[in-house]
């Protein structure tokens, strides 16, 4: 869960940014959606190596 919301509070904070002109808080707010990006990814690496695990303990069986 967040990865949804660091990634939506990042792009609240980039639009903010955009509509105040305040650069320092569009950028942050990229790094706050790429952060969530990253979770994201890193829990789908997590799911694939649970799911090779199992099915390497299945074959093995």
């Amino acid at each position: 869960m967040g990865k949804i919301i660091d990634k939506t509070k990042g792009k609240i904070k980039q639009a903010a940014g955009v509509l105040t002109g305040d650069k320092s808080l569009e950028r942050e707010g990229e790094r706050d959606e790429q952060k969530g990006k990253v979770k994201g990814a890193v829990e789908d690496v997590k799911k694939a190596v649970k799911d090779a695990k199992d099915a390497v303990k299945d074959a093995v069986k």
